[in-house]
């Protein structure tokens, strides 16, 4: 896709993301309070005034019931199938979505059922990850933080601050990582939940 029909195609997420909201009889207001995004922004988001970034349109997708394909219209792209070979690595299996060599590295990583409780042993390394959960609860340390992420929660580390992460309990986990050697960024952040007030 050259540069002309990504700006076309991202023109066209504000008409369909207007179209879905209508279709569902939900207000920007309803909108907003489901989703975390500002009343402002998806009315600027629908008029084509702001554009879309991921950070906005996973929360979307998943309010909606579509795929981020779906949402900004994205070409068919012939045979679906991945041919790449899963990596394990300390109990967790890694399946690597992407074929290139640099730039932004993806993979589904599965930590299965009853996997062997590791003990938190914080690394660094240059880059910068981002995290989005599919299925079960992950367990995050980063830097003094210590966090769970249910299904449909996402983070964005530099990879440089100490972090770790495993099941938070027996339950598998299934999780997608986007890993970028460079410092390429998804403009993500993780942030602390606020603890329950006693």
């Amino acid at each position: 896709m050259d540069d002309d029909d990504l700006g076309h195609a991202l023109d066209a997420v504000g008409p369909r993301l207007r179209a879905l909201r209508r279709q569902r009889e939900t207000t920007l207001a309803d909108l907003s309070a489901a989703t975390g995004i500002s009343v402002s922004t998806l009315s600027r988001l629908e008029s084509g005034a702001r554009r879309p970034t991921l950070e906005l349109l996973l929360p979307l997708a998943r309010e909606h019931g579509v795929t981020l394909d779906e949402l900004v219209g994205a070409p068919p792209t012939g045979d679906p199938r991945i041919h790449l070979r899963p990596v394990a690595r300390n109990g967790m299996t890694m399946l690597p979505l992407t074929r290139r060599t640099g730039g932004i590295q993806a993979y589904k990583i599965v930590i299965p059922a009853g996997s062997p409780r590791r003990e938190p042993d914080p690394q660094t390394h240059e880059g910068y990850e981002w995290l989005y959960v599919l299925n079960g609860r992950l367990r995050i340390i980063l830097g003094e933080h210590d966090l769970v992420l249910s299904p449909g929660e996402a983070a964005e580390f530099d990879t440089r601050v100490p972090h770790w992460f495993g099941a938070a309990d027996g339950e598998p986990v299934e999780f997608l990582s986007l890993f970028g050697r460079q410092g390429e960024r998804a403009h993500l952040r993780a942030r602390p939940r606020a603890k329950d007030a006693s």
